[in-house]
């Protein structure tokens, strides 16, 4: 069996009549006929009946074609993720994660092995992320939230502890560690509610048995690191963001008290086929965070 009888067998089941199919093929009847003959002689059974250059499918036929249609566009899909890994074709693929400054670090060695990818970063609240995952609207997620959705698979990446960060000037400056009980009258800078760093905190605030007093709360953690760095309250940071601000905020304090942690993730969709691309970075991404 060869690929071009296949071909010209599909090409016939669709007009059903040999002239028609000869034409669009661009080969002579007899030929056309005598190629359906031997496939069907290969395959032991009659594909269509006939009547004249009318010819019809029967039950065999239409069976066959169901397969062969099939292999057929799975083949083009192959062709056409062996052109775009080629770089013949910007890929896209779409990451959302709660820890920005790791991108360089992250996407350059991935690029220089496919420099055609073209990578979309989204930052939103999980509430959200949660709801763009299931709908096949992002690829990948590296958040410390495994949203508890059976459309959405996450696997853990790493535990990154959280650290309360200080003003220079600040009394504790200095410390290495304290526990949560000795700054529940301090002044905190906090992300707005839905970030997974506040969801975090706001729990164990309430496993500590008190309210803190928030005297800000804001979408930018820019913006928290600027205020602390003048003296306005105090924050949290995990210790891998804090890695990247270090030369701006260096006071980082330990906090003793067990759960101040969080287990950081990789999500995706179980509904949306990943590109070979998107395929290839979720293995990177595994891989990458094994080693660091």
């Amino acid at each position: 069996m060869e690929f071009l009888q296949l071909k010209y067998f599909q090409t016939a089941a669709r007009y059903e009549h040999i002239t028609k199919a000869a034409e669009e093929l661009r080969i002579a009847q007899p030929s056309l006929s005598k190629t359906i003959a031997r496939l069907e002689e290969d395959l032991g059974v009659q594909l269509f009946d006939r009547q004249g250059r009318n010819i019809q499918l029967n039950a065999c036929g239409r069976a066959f074609l169901e397969h062969v249609n099939r292999a057929f566009m799975e083949l083009d899909n192959g062709i056409k993720k062996v052109k775009d890994l080629a770089g013949m074709k910007k890929v896209s693929i779409s990451i959302a994660m709660t820890l920005p400054k790791i991108l360089p670090k992250l996407l350059s060695p991935f690029l220089n092995q496919y420099p055609h990818v073209h990578f979309r970063q989204i930052m939103e609240p999980p509430s959200i992320l949660k709801r763009k995952l299931e709908d096949g609207e992002i690829d990948l997620c590296i958040s410390p939230v495994p949203f508890g959705s059976p459309a959405i698979e996450w696997k853990p990446l790493f535990t990154d502890d959280i650290y309360l960060i200080v003003p220079t000037d600040h009394y504790l400056a200095g410390r290495k560690s304290i526990h949560i009980s000795e700054i529940k009258n301090e002044s905190f800078i906090l992300m707005n509610t839905g970030f997974s760093i506040r969801d975090l905190v706001d729990k164990l605030f309430n496993e500590a048995g008190f309210t803190p007093e928030i005297i800000m709360e804001v979408n930018d953690p820019e913006t928290i690191i600027g205020m602390i760095r003048r003296g306005k309250g105090v924050t949290f940071i995990s210790k891998r963001d804090w890695q990247y601000v270090s030369h701006l905020i260096p006071e980082k304090i330990r906090i003793n008290d067990p759960n101040w942690h969080q287990m950081i993730g990789l999500s995706w969709s179980t509904k949306k086929d990943l590109s070979i691309e998107a395929y290839h970075f979720k293995q990177y991404v595994i891989e990458f965070f094994e080693k660091t």
